[in-house]
């Protein structure tokens, strides 16, 4: 075969197309709040990371102006060289006193923050155990790395230990779990991991992307949700979820957190996060401090959203968080539940294997703290009619 021939026999994408069932890489026009323009249709979102809202505060927005008018767009460098700005060492030190960590270290993306972690610290002879069902960026990020890679079952905890105790004891190990899983919206089983972690002499590290801002009584995550912040030994997370803005992070020991800053090639060789995204990032720390009924009214629309699709008849999986997937199963019945739905002006993401398990495809929604009841009901109506019209309930 020649080297592009699997790009000439990749048709998927254009026969959904032409069947007006193709869901992705949607252009949207304008954003007010959670309500979204998509060719030129006003329409609810409930398929964004915006959890607690923070996208169009008008302190965020005021902070990201006021970065652009003293450091510029961009900084035109890495983090090695030039392109460090006193505003990267303060949300660094900013960070770290939130997650009570000794430091942290920002990266350009969430994506390139777990490549950077693990393939830096993952070397020859060590070993990294991750969930089946973890991000793609930790998958690949093990794959970068020289480490030997071990998988468990999903939330399978006799499986972890089956797989830790094969491992010699001599062996450098890190556990990589996700905090909140992404598409089904269920936590990593944590009490139990750092049980297993303590008693087989590894590392936990959580990728909390989608738990930081959300969960804990401070918002600090999934570990401080649990009560064992002290023996998770490293926490990433992103800004492009509550924290509305673009990159990553890792918090952990001081002496851990300064070798993956002089040896993670995703951030020496990469430009530095924008004075912008940076200055986001500071503004909306301080809201998610100081402003915890956020937290309260997206749990409450979460428990609502949560009843109101399972009195229906739909299943919702899993979920324990404000995503909450609506299960289809069969791949063609999710895109028509998708397109019926947009058709009534609700946005969300139909997702497929490989995000999912073959055979589990669902409907992914997410809320937001500053979705309104009438945004609710509505988008209730419009699932309840949809999935009626499609035969799904």
């Amino acid at each position: 075969m020649g080297l592009f021939d699997k790009c000439y026999n990749f048709t998927r994408a254009e026969e959904a197309m032409e069947m007006g069932i193709y869901p992705y890489f949607t252009p949207i026009q304008e954003v007010r709040g959670n309500r979204v323009m998509v060719n030129g249709q006003e329409m609810i979102m409930v398929g964004s990371n915006n959890y607690l809202g923070l996208i169009d505060h008008p302190k965020v927005k005021q902070a990201a102006k006021e970065a652009v008018d003293r450091y510029g767009v961009a900084t035109c460098g890495s983090r090695f060289l030039n392109g460090t700005l006193d505003l990267h060492i303060e949300l660094e030190e900013r960070l770290a006193k939130f997650m009570k960590k000794e430091a942290a270290l920002a990266f350009s993306t969430g994506f390139q923050t777990n490549l950077g972690i693990i393939s830096t610290l993952i070397n020859r002879g060590d070993a990294v155990i991750t969930d089946r069902m973890v991000h793609a960026s930790i998958i690949d990020a093990c794959r970068l790395s020289y480490g030997t890679i071990y998988k468990f079952r999903h939330n399978d905890m006799e499986d972890l230990e089956r797989v830790l105790s094969s491992i010699d004891k001599k062996v450098g190990k890190l556990i990589v779990v996700d905090g909140v899983f992404s598409m089904e919206g269920d936590l990593a089983n944590l009490p139990e991991i750092v049980r297993l972690a303590k008693k087989y002499e590894a590392k936990v590290m959580v990728d909390d992307a989608h738990g930081i801002g959300v969960m804990g009584p401070n918002g600090r995550g999934t570990a401080e949700h649990f009560g064992v912040e002290d023996d998770v030994d490293l926490v990433m997370g992103t800004f492009s979820k509550s924290f509305a803005s673009l990159g990553g992070f890792v918090a952990g020991e001081k002496k851990v957190i300064s070798y993956i800053k002089h040896f993670a090639r995703s951030l020496i060789f990469s430009a530095s996060i924008t004075p912008a995204s940076v200055a986001t990032v500071l503004a909306t720390l301080e809201i998610i401090e100081n402003e915890p009924e956020r937290r309260e009214r997206l749990w409450a629309i979460t428990k609502k959203m949560k009843e109101g699709f399972e009195n229906m008849g739909y299943d919702t999986g899993p979920t324990q968080t404000p995503i909450i997937p609506v299960m289809i199963g069969d791949d063609e019945q999710a895109f028509m539940l998708w397109r019926l739905l947009r058709e009534n002006g609700i946005f969300t993401n139909p997702v497929i294997y490989p995000a999912v398990p073959k055979g589990e495809a669902l409907i992914r929604t997410s809320y937001s703290a500053t979705h309104t009841d009438e945004d609710l009901d509505k988008v209730l109506k419009c699932f309840e009619r949809c999935g009626k019209q499609l035969g799904i309930i």
